[in-house]
């Protein structure tokens, strides 16, 4: 890539931003309204999108345009901050009860963008939603363990959740992706009402989308009058924007596009943000067989895949997730390549000469850089590998299903509900199709004990078996990067999928 932005990335927004010509002003700062809180302006922001599959339905959301939206549109009783702890949002506060079954929750005062205020009756129709059976939420998991039939309204601002079981985490539960409060009733989300610090105005999947300024937002107004997201699935094509003044806000950008162009737009970084992964499906050939997932292990090599794909903004992986996050078995040794003894589970496994698919996309930057490194790795070890690159728009959705060796990566979570949406055997998004009941067994004891040191042993034994015959095979922490205009201020460092992620409320244009 060169210096200045060159017409393939430009034309990789041309249909989003043609389309979004057509619903209002120019992008340049303009004056707030007299006595407001705003500094005007409309802020353009580059995704990867979905296509024609992307949803407003923030119960929906999975791709990362998709959560910042629902971010902007809608609220969570709580959300996590930097160190990745639960945060009081539209919960004001929280109170469990000794037996750490029954939590109640007071809402603090907050309106929906029609006027209405948001009520107790809306958070409990808005995890009924989620619960429903029918369906496939990806919160459904972490909120299972909430009792609805005896769970209640107090008044309007308290509710008093019953649970199934003692669940000490529970303020996780409130603060899980996707776990959004609607108002009572939605169903149709083409023209979505939330809570949050913006509003909805359009809407184009896989183009761009328009929202503007709720000047009653409870957390205080946003400075901007408008919010444009746009779709550019090219990572080239995101930072050529940026850098050609067609948007303000690039997410997603690889360490190179750092280093090369941080002289010229500003690089906002979040280190050990992001986990790199490859996902084996456990339930099915070949990695069925726990030798041949752990001579996957051992033929890995860590170092060069962070090397390659993040230089100088990434660290290695040890198979676990969480790395620094509270409860992280950071005492486990670290995994270092062993060819000879790959060599030999692969031969105690009858695979010599096997022929490994594994399945990328340019969904996320690096993948298929990591998967051509990761094959050539494979392929010393004396396998075959086959690399299949799947379709970006369906990527996320295909690989729950479909494929026995993809590529992965996730934002931050607290480990307990990586654990619950991931590992457990109801859960909905389950890559490696793991499903061990003396695993479900220690999960339900960690969440279910008020004593720490309990609840941290449980965590490091469940941690000691994913490592030993798990699925995830975690090879790097990378640093999470976007990067901003010269004009915008407020972008902070955050890891994805926390509070400070994607926020835009607090960001201005100068």
């Amino acid at each position: 890539m060169n210096d200045h932005p060159d017409r393939r990335g430009f034309l990789g927004l041309t249909a989003a931003l043609a389309a979004a010509a057509l619903t209002g002003c120019a992008a340049t700062p303009t004056a707030g309204s007299a006595g407001s809180a705003s500094t005007g302006g409309r802020l353009r922001a580059a995704f990867a999108g979905g296509g024609a599959t992307e949803v407003l339905d923030p119960h929906l959301a999975n791709l990362f345009v998709e959560a910042a939206r629902s971010k902007a549109l809608f609220d969570k009783l709580a959300d996590l901050g930097p160190d990745v702890s639960p945060q009081p949002r539209l919960a004001e506060k929280w109170e469990p009860s000794a037996d750490l079954r029954r939590w109640r929750i007071t809402l603090r005062p907050a309106s929906f963008h029609d006027g209405r205020p948001v009520r107790a009756q809306d958070v409990l129709a808005s995890y009924a939603r989620i619960l429903d059976p029918k369906r496939t939420f990806r919160a459904r998991s972490s909120l299972a363990m909430i009792d609805l039939a005896n769970s209640r309204a107090v008044d309007d601002r308290t509710v008093e959740f019953m649970l199934r079981r003692p669940f000490v985490e529970f303020p996780n539960v409130m603060a899980a992706f996707g776990a959004y409060i609607v108002p009572e009733g939605s169903e149709d989300f083409t023209k979505p009402v939330g809570s949050g610090a913006f509003s909805f105005v359009s809407f184009q999947p896989g183009r761009a989308t328009l929202l503007k300024r709720n000047p009653d937002y409870w957390d205080g107004p946003p400075h901007l009058d408008e919010l444009e997201f746009v779709i550019a699935n090219e990572e080239s094509a995101r930072i050529n924007a940026l850098l050609g003044g067609q948007v303000e806000y690039a997410h997603d950008l690889t360490p190179t596009t750092a280093r090369q162009h941080g002289s010229r737009v500003t690089m906002v970084r979040s280190p050990n943000s992001g986990v790199q992964a490859f996902a084996m499906k456990v339930d099915r050939p070949p990695f069925d067989d726990p030798g041949l997932r752990e001579a996957m292990f051992l033929l890995a090599d860590r170092q060069q895949l962070v090397d390659t794909v993040m230089p100088g903004a990434g660290q290695v992986g040890n198979d676990l997730y969480g790395k620094g996050y509270q409860y992280y078995a950071d005492d486990i040794p670290q995994r270092v390549p062993d060819l000879d003894k790959a060599r030999a589970l692969i031969r105690k496994a009858g695979a010599e000469g096997l022929t490994v698919q594994l399945t990328t996309s340019n969904a996320a930057a690096g993948f298929v850089e990591s998967a051509s490194v990761f094959a050539d790795q494979i392929r010393k070890a004396g396998l075959k590998a086959e690399v299949v690159t799947g379709n970006k728009d369906t990527y996320w959705a295909d690989i729950l299903t479909k494929g026995s060796l993809v590529s992965f990566r996730s934002g931050a979570m607290p480990i307990e509900t990586h654990i619950a949406q991931r590992l457990l055997s109801t859960s909905t998004t389950n890559a490696t199709r793991w499903a061990r009941p003396e695993f479900d067994a220690l999960y339900d004891k960690a969440v279910s004990t008020a004593d720490e040191r309990a609840r941290g042993e449980a965590y490091h034994r469940m941690q000691e078996m994913l490592h030993a015959e798990g699925g995830l095979l975690v090879w790097g922490f990378a640093d999470w990067i976007v990067g901003t205009a010269a004009n915008v201020t407020g972008v902070t460092s955050a890891p994805a999928n926390t509070l400070d992620w994607a926020r835009f409320d607090k960001v201005r244009l100068g």
